[in-house]
């Protein structure tokens, strides 16, 4: 039986691709670890590096105003990336990279075995939903994922780059807040605002 110890340890030692030459940190995942929803983006950046912690950044803060929004927090879901470390220059993280880092985030997924997973971009989105996955045509849309109810929604970074896809990914929160109260059983939703 895996163990977080044992995996975090496994991880910040990792070797696998050339991204551990430029690392500070690695940044594993934060959250809450018997968590019913996991998000999961593509992969750190300067903040995150810097920190050790994903999304603690500019998109770090817009993702939590987005979970504040349908009563979610920190303490209710768990974070982590496609990659644990920094890719130059914030760059899409290479196949040869995802590759290197998915046993780590697969083990993660087994270790918490969420019913919701939130895939946070495009990349995220290739990997678990589909090869073909288009981001501007199926975000929001529900798909049924070992065992788990996933869906894809803008990055932030996205967001803060082109705000025009707010409010349909206000409207994609909207139907992820209506699958928690539909799924979930120990995950209690904040009032907005609270």
């Amino acid at each position: 039986m895996d163990t977080w110890e044992a995996l975090i340890n496994e991880c910040n030692q990792c070797r696998e691709c050339a991204l551990w030459e430029t690392r500070n940190n690695v940044v594993f995942g934060d959250g809450n670890r018997e968590a019913e929803i996991f998000l999961v983006g593509e992969g750190p950046g300067a903040n995150e590096d810097k920190q050790g912690l994903p999304f603690v950044g500019r998109a770090g803060k817009l993702l939590d105003d987005m979970l504040a929004m349908i009563g979610l927090n920190r303490t209710n879901v768990y974070i982590a990336n496609m990659v644990k470390c920094r890719p130059p220059q914030n760059r899409d993280p290479l196949n040869v990279e995802q590759n290197a880092c998915i046993g780590y985030l697969q083990r993660q997924l087994d270790l918490v075995q969420p019913k919701i997973l939130v895939c946070l971009g495009r990349i995220a989105a290739l990997r678990f939903i589909s090869p073909k996955f288009r981001i501007t045509k199926e975000h929001g849309q529900w798909y049924d994922v070992n065992g788990m109810r996933t869906m894809a929604l803008y990055h932030p970074s996205a967001l803060l780059r082109d705000p025009s896809h707010r409010p349909e990914t206000f409207d994609d929160l909207k139907e992820l807040q209506r699958e928690i109260q539909k799924i979930c059983t120990h995950t209690v939703l904040a009032e907005p605002g609270t």
